[in-house]
C-alpha cells in the first residue's frame, strides 16, 4: 500500500513540478516563440463532455417556431446571421424517442456549411435554430419531425425512423454575410483560398487582442473553406497556396489552446499539420510544449530534439529541453527520497529494554543457591 501511494505521489508531482518550472523559467520564451500572425497570408470549442446522449440543459426554453424550441448552453457574441448567410456549424443529432445519435460533425472534424434560406428540406428546423444564434453560441434544439425527416424518415445515411422528433446540440462557429448566398462549392479555387485567408487575418487580429475564442472561430471558418474533399482535388501550386493558409490556422489554434490549457486539443491540431509537413518546426515545438505540460516528457523531448535539428539557431528550443532536464532531475530527487527507506541499508536492531523484575528474581535465586551450598558444606 505504501508503495502504491508513493508511485501515485510521484505521478502527481511530475506534472505539478514541470508547470512550476515552466512558469519560472520560460516567461521570456513565450514572447519569442508565440505566433501572433503567420507571414503567409478547426476545431474550436471544447468537445461535448458526454458522447452518449443529449446534454442536460436547465436554461429557459425559447420558442422559435411552433415546431422548434431552443435552450442556450453557451452564450455567443456579436450579430445574428441573416437570410442567405453562409453559416458554419458543428452539431450532434439524436432521435428524441430512442436517444439514438445519428450524426456528429465534431467527431468527423468537419463542420457543416449551411446557407440560410437554401438549406435542404430535412435541415429546415436546424436552419431556424441557427438563424436565432450568435457566433460562438451553443444550444440544444428540439425540432418536430415535420421540419426534420418527416413521415418518410431516412433509411440510408443517416438512419432516422419516420415521424421522429430530433434533438440537436449545435454550435454556430461563424458566418459570412453574402447577397447571393454563394456556397463554397460554387466558388473557384482562388475565391475559396482568398476567403479563407481573410478569415485567418481576422483571427490574427482577435489573437493580438487576446480574444482567443473569437480568434479560434475565425481560424476554424478559414479551415472550413479547405476541407478534405477540396484539398484532395488540388495539386502543385494550388495545393501549396491552400496549405500556406490552412496550416498556419491549425498552428494558431494550437497556440490559443495552449494559452487556454487545453493541451490535448493543441496536440491534435499540431499533428494535423505534421501529417502534411512532418518537419514543421512550429508544429513540433508547440506539440512538444503541450506534451510537456501533460507530463509526457519523453514524447516532448522527442519533438523538441527533432525541431532543434531543423532550427538549430532557435534559442527557445534549448530552453525547453533544459526545462525537461530540470524536471527529470526534480522527479529523480523526489523518487530518491520516497524510496530511500525501502532500498537503503538494513537498520541496526534496537536493544530491548531491561526487565528489572526478571533481574531481581534471578539474583534472589542465585543468592538462595549459594546459601544452601554453604550450609551443605558445613554439615559435611
Amino acid at each position: 500500500m505504501c508503495m502504491l501511494l508513493s508511485i501515485m505521489e510521484i505521478s502527481t508531482v511530475k506534472c505539478v513540478r514541470f508547470s512550476i518550472l515552466r512558469s519560472l523559467l520560460s516567461t521570456s520564451q513565450d514572447a519569442e516563440s508565440e505566433i501572433v500572425a503567420e507571414s503567409a497570408s478547426f476545431f474550436n470549442g471544447e468537445l461535448p463532455q458526454d458522447g452518449s446522449g443529449p446534454p442536460k440543459v436547465d436554461s429557459e426554453v425559447e420558442v422559435l417556431h411552433e415546431k422548434v424550441t431552443k435552450q442556450i448552453i453557451k452564450e455567443g457574441h456579436g450579430q445574428k446571421p441573416s437570410k442567405y448567410s453562409t453559416c458554419f456549424v458543428h452539431y450532434r443529432a439524436w432521435t428524441e424517442s430512442t436517444q439514438h445519435k445519428f450524426e456528429d460533425t465534431w467527431q468527423e472534424q468537419r463542420p457543416l456549411e449551411l446557407v440560410l434560406g437554401k438549406e435542404k428540406k430535412e435541415m429546415t428546423g436546424l436552419g431556424i435554430g441557427v438563424y436565432s444564434m450568435k457566433s460562438g453560441e451553443r444550444a440544444l434544439l428540439h425540432v418536430h419531425s415535420e421540419l426534420g425527416y418527416g413521415k418518410e424518415g431516412n433509411f440510408s445515411f443517416p438512419n432516422v425512423p419516420p415521424m421522429a422528433d430530433i434533438l440537436y446540440e449545435v454550435e454556430l462557429i461563424g458566418f459570412d454575410e453574402t447577397q447571393e448566398g454563394k456556397a463554397r462549392s460554387d466558388m473557384t479555387v482562388e475565391e475559396r483560398i482568398s476567403a479563407a485567408d481573410r478569415r485567418k487575418m481576422d483571427g490574427n487580429a482577435f489573437f493580438k487582442e487576446e480574444k482567443l475564442e473569437e480568434a479560434m472561430q475565425q481560424y476554424e471558418m478559414a479551415i472550413a473553406y479547405m476541407g478534405d474533399d477540396f484539398m484532395f482535388q488540388l495539386f502543385d501550386k494550388y495545393r501549396d497556396m491552400a496549405l500556406a493558409v490552412k496550416n498556419p490556422c491549425h498552428l494558431n489554434i494550437a497556440a490559443c489552446l495552449i494559452k487556454l490549457k487545453r493541451y490535448e486539443e493543441a496536440i491534435a491540431q499540431c499533428s494535423i499539420v505534421l501529417v502534411e509537413d512532418e518537419n514543421n518546426v512550429k508544429a513540433l515545438f508547440r506539440r512538444g510544449k503541450a506534451r510537456a505540460e501533460l507530463g509526457q516528457t519523453d514524447a516532448a523531448r522527442e519533438d523538441f530534439t527533432k525541431a532543434r535539428k531543423f532550427a538549430p539557431e532557435d534559442k527557445a528550443i534549448p530552453k525547453e529541453l533544459r526545462l525537461l532536464a530540470e524536471h527529470d532531475k526534480a522527479v529523480y530527487q523526489k523518487q530518491k527520497e520516497l524510496y530511500k527507506g525501502l532500498f537503503g541499508p538494513r537498520p541496526e536492531p534496537k536493544p530491548k529494554p531491561t526487565n528489572w523484575l526478571v533481574l531481581i528474581w534471578q539474583w534472589l535465586l542465585s543468592l538462595f543457591y549459594r546459601v544452601f551450598r554453604i550450609r551443605r558444606l558445613k554439615a559435611d
